[in-house]
């Protein structure tokens, strides 16, 4: 994907890596005894510390627990609306200036604005799984035509 990034786009490429989790997961472990994150994401954290393919397309990112945690420390949840009971935790971006929010029932949705304050979203996946699958086909799109996909 690389090779011929600077040659297209006048620019070296960025981090494009899938980075393991580190032997410390305090955050991740605090996420899940606050019991606003659903456990497969409890579990992807467990062996996966985030995502950064800054090249494919704008960006896709899915945060570090530590983030996603310091973020919830700070601002709290995201409001999901009145139809659905709890609110989301932002997990990553599309670098683009929407955010990925997951729901504690598992549900991933984008915000179609940069503004957190009352998002409008969009559910993009039924959990992180299909999430994960989704960010996969867009890789694998962008590696063999140049286009980033809908997420």
């Amino acid at each position: 994907m690389t090779d011929e990034f600077e040659r297209r786009h006048g620019f070296p490429p960025g981090a494009n890596e899938v980075r393991l989790a580190d032997h410390d997961q305090a955050a991740a472990r605090t996420l899940a005894q606050a019991g606003i994150v659903p456990a497969d994401l409890v579990t992807f954290y467990g062996t996966i510390g985030d995502v950064t393919w800054a090249d494919v397309g704008n960006g896709y990112f899915v945060d570090p627990a530590g983030d996603v945690l310091l973020r919830f420390q700070q601002y709290g949840t995201v409001d999901l609306g009145a139809d659905r009971k709890a609110g989301g935790l932002v997990i990553g971006s599309n670098g683009g200036g929407l955010s990925y929010v997951a729901s504690p029932g598992g549900v991933i949705y984008r915000t179609r604005t940069a503004s957190l304050d009352e998002p409008e979203l969009d559910r993009v996946a039924d959990d992180l799984r299909q999430f994960i699958e989704l960010l996969e086909r867009s890789l694998k799109r962008f590696v063999a035509n140049g286009e980033p996909g809908c997420l």
